[in-house]
């Protein structure tokens, strides 16, 4: 497909509402609302014009606490009409973190919800904003949206004029700063440039096959890179449809799937093992789909593919320095490529592996540490920027912190954080795999694993399972069925039955929780 030829996201929405025009752009299903292209053009042309008279300007910043619905949206591609910066905030910050989420951020305005579930962002705000000349003294005005008074912002309002040249965001320009969770006790704040933006989501549609059309279902967050710089970028490039669901539950996402014919979704392994685990799943209400994203073992990957049902699934690997993804699968790949490998580098993208100790490139096939460049982060902002020395290689590779090989054919294949590997007995051993192994015996629902101290071997491996339901299984059967599909050094020392694992808001494991689980656990035996 030809690529879009626009360099910031208002430009882009202007370009498809051209070329697709009556095409449906998003469907918000919360709150039923839906748009055309043209509609979305002319929507985020109102909310250009109500911040321009507001008294934004090129550069300045604009705070969204809000989920997935429409005025996500338009705020955010508005705000690129007038090289505004738009700063989206998680909707699971609590009031201390919306405290640093403002001081760091730097935001002028702030868009965000009265509530969601059991949020009162209405009091939390009103609280903080009594502390606004000393903690955040540029934030001059809150709207809330969903409200006759965003409603009146916007309605009052009048499309902008043509902008001055040089005022609307250009290709390097930031099109949104994303907080991200990592090894540091606040979230980093990550700026994406509009024009590396747009490309990398294009290049993702590509990968995926995505065709003009097609309904592509968000069930996750759009403050996340996966949702912004990924799904969204990639529909709205290719002349898809965006389908937001507020946020996950899975008896509603299978109903969205089926009442809107969705063809693509996003998904992660907690997010599809709830799908298809659910009393209401049956393979026919997800027929329509044809392809997925998700990260996670094999094992997942196929998950997707066969039982959900989306057959053309792309295997991922990335981070938010790198614009939510940087290597994704080809979707026509036979299967068993994808679901081994997370895909060679995207275009504009260089990845190379090198030794965690010296620094020097790895040879083809090895493990080592992960290192990216090309379309990336030009660096923390905030708070976070004084990790930018470390973070970041002297001739401009980001570290990633993650471990991994690349193959003959190009592919990059994922192994594990480097603060996660077990080294056990000297040898390094990846948590996921050993998950893989489990995750194949039926009586296992979900696994993590994780290492725990021991004097004599290092670290050795810990294994919690969750088991299916009605399932009967001891640990030995597991060690037995660990013996036979893999090597001898990565069955685990120890099974720990449990009936939930520790969880992200996200879904993804919380392996810092699991190491303390193994280490407590070891502990318990010691004492007994």
């Amino acid at each position: 497909m030809r690529a879009p030829y626009s360099r910031n996201l208002f430009d882009l929405i202007l370009e498809q509402a051209e070329r697709y025009c009556d095409g449906l752009a998003v469907i918000d299903t919360a709150t039923r609302t839906q748009a055309t292209y043209r509609q979305l053009a002319e929507r985020v042309q109102r909310v250009a014009g109500a911040l321009r008279e507001a008294g934004i300007r090129k550069g300045e910043r604009i705070g969204m606490l809000t989920n997935n619905r429409i005025e996500w949206i338009e705020i955010c591609i508005g705000a690129a009409a007038l090289g505004a910066i738009p700063v989206p905030f998680s909707t699971w910050s609590k009031r201390r973190e919306i405290d640093f989420l403002l001081a760091d951020s730097r935001v002028r305005m702030l868009f965000a919800l009265e509530r969601f579930g059991d949020q009162d962002y209405a009091a939390d705000i009103a609280e903080l904003l009594e502390r606004r000349t000393e903690r955040y003294p540029l934030l001059q005005r809150a709207v809330f949206i969903g409200t006759d008074e965003y409603r009146n912002f916007v309605s009052a309002q009048a499309p902008p004029a043509d902008l001055p040249p040089g005022e609307r965001a250009g290709a390097q320009d930031t099109a949104f700063i994303l907080y991200t969770s990592g090894s540091t006790a606040y979230p980093k704040a990550v700026p994406l440039a509009h024009g590396d933006t747009i490309e990398n989501g294009f290049n993702i549609g590509e990968r995926q096959g995505l065709q003009p059309g097609e309904r592509v279902l968000l069930p996750l967050p759009l403050f996340w890179s996966y949702g912004s710089a990924n799904a969204m970028c990639a529909a709205f490039t290719h002349g898809a449809t965006l389908v937001l669901q507020a946020r996950f539950e899975a008896a509603e996402t299978l109903d969205i799937i089926e009442r809107h014919a969705c063809t693509l979704i996003y998904t992660m392994p907690a997010l599809t093992t709830a799908l298809v685990t659910h009393e209401s799943f049956r393979p026919e209400r997800t027929r329509s789909l044809r392809s997925a994203m998700t990260i996670g073992t094999p094992q997942d990957v196929s998950t997707v593919a066969e039982v959900l049902g989306a057959r053309e699934v792309c295997n991922v690997y990335g981070q938010t320095e790198s614009y939510g993804n940087c290597c994704v699968t080809w979707h026509h790949w036979p299967l068993e490529r994808r679901k081994s490998v997370q895909g060679p580098p995207l275009p504009g993208v260089t990845l190379r592996i090198v030794n965690p100790e010296g620094g020097e490139p790895l040879p083809q096939g090895e493990v080592g540490a992960i290192e990216v460049k090309g379309k990336l982060t030009p660096g923390y902002d905030g708070a976070s920027s004084e990790q930018n020395a470390s973070a970041f290689t002297p001739d401009g590779f980001f570290r990633t912190g993650d471990l991994g090989r690349l193959t003959a054919d190009g592919d990059v294949q994922f192994m594990a954080r480097d603060s996660e590997m077990i080294k056990r007995a000297g040898i390094n051993i990846a948590p996921p795999e050993i998950e893989e192994v489990l995750q194949q015996h039926p009586a296992v629902a979900a696994v993590g694993v994780a290492g725990a101290p021991d004097p004599n071997k290092g670290e050795i491996i810990v294994a919690f399972v969750v088991p299916a339901a009605g399932a009967k299984v001891t640990g030995e059967d597991l060690r037995a069925h660990c013996r036979v599909l893999a090597a001898s050094y990565k069955t685990p020392d120890r099974i720990e039955f449990c009936t939930v694992l520790p969880l992200t808001t996200t879904g993804k494991l919380m392996r810092r929780e699991l190491k303390r689980m193994a280490a407590a656990a070891t502990e318990r035996e010691k004492v007994s």
